[in-house]
């Protein structure tokens, strides 16, 4: 263990214990995640063929949304396109849905040019916002290709920045970015994507700073921030104490630990379990090679996560 002389002083915390009170009812719809119907839906194939043109052009045979029902098919089965294509046929077959497939070049060349929103909206009342980023590989060698044949090949990343609602485990903002923007530069282009009041934005370290602050108090000057700083802030020379230099305070205080308990700061683990669920669910890379194809990608796996909440939320309560 590389930290083995170190373990005398770190802080030993029991793993909390919950019990799932509706197991019964819960499991039923985690099985109902596996029913093609709730892919393909009443509603997808009401509004399967596209609307007729106004504008000059060729006009459309699918809707936007018959191809993000294509990729949601895609991404929850992991199937490639031309798969895709046949699961949806055949579906709508046994169905005796008699509507046109749309074929494997048209849901790629049409994903390219998709811009799905999020339809997930905020509870009543103020929420608590959780924000955080991961990585999705594009494309390169994999790991045992590099180790075994010792060649490196180009490998490229993105980030994947999602603000989740704390109290329903929904992810109700996603951006998709480049590997070299900042975390805190998407606070902004989240907070734009959520409609109603936020009681708290929470997120980690990489976040602190006062562009943060600043941009959270531009949307809602009542909201709270917290974010941890770093172990060598100090507070600002103003007269009057700003939200961080609070923080800084309560740790010194009260250490981190303290300042934990204090703020709730426990919550942010919600936006590591939903990132934790995007990769174990639909994988952790992206499948598309265009930046504005990757994105559209990523905001559909974020709409194939929360039609899965919504199927099946479980009600735990806390084991003492």
């Amino acid at each position: 263990m590389p930290n083995k002389h170190n373990d005398a002083r770190r802080h030993h915390i029991p793993k909390i214990k919950f019990k799932v009170t509706n197991w019964p009812d819960y499991e039923a719809r985690l099985r109902r995640r596996g029913s093609l119907t709730l892919w393909v839906s009443d509603e997808a194939i009401a509004a399967w063929t596209a609307a007729p043109r106004t504008t000059p052009g060729g006009q459309a045979r699918y809707s936007e949304t018959a191809i993000e029902t294509a990729l949601m098919v895609r991404l929850v089965f992991h199937q490639p396109l031309r798969q895709t294509e046949g699961l949806l046929g055949s579906l709508l077959d046994l169905m005796g849905v008699d509507l046109p497939v749309p074929d494997h070049t048209t849901i790629s060349r049409r994903a390219a040019r998709l811009t799905p929103a999020l339809r997930t909206a905020l509870p009543d009342g103020a929420v608590t916002l959780v924000i955080d980023s991961t990585g999705l590989k594009v494309y390169g060698a994999g790991e045992w290709h590099r180790d075994t044949h010792g060649v490196r090949e180009r490998r490229t990343w993105r980030k994947l920045h999602l603000a989740v609602d704390a109290a329903t485990s929904a992810i109700v903002a996603a951006t998709l970015t480049t590997s070299g923007e900042g975390d805190g530069g998407q606070v902004g282009p989240l907070l734009d994507q959520t409609e109603g009041p936020i009681d708290t934005v929470m997120a980690d370290g990489a976040y602190d700073g006062e562009p943060t602050y600043q941009t959270v108090a531009g949307r809602d000057p009542a909201t709270t921030v917290v974010i941890p700083p770093r172990s060598t802030s100090v507070p600002g020379s103003d007269a009057e104490p700003t939200q961080r230099d609070r923080h800084i305070q309560s740790i010194a205080d009260k250490g981190r630990l303290g300042w934990q308990r204090e703020t709730g700061y426990g919550k942010r683990s919600m936006a590591e379990t939903a990132m934790s669920r995007y990769k174990r669910i639909l994988g952790d890379h992206l499948h598309a090679r265009k930046l504005f194809g990757q994105q559209a990608e990523a905001a559909i796996g974020v709409a194939v996560l929360n039609r899965m909440i919504d199927a099946g939320r479980p009600e735990s309560v806390r084991v003492a």
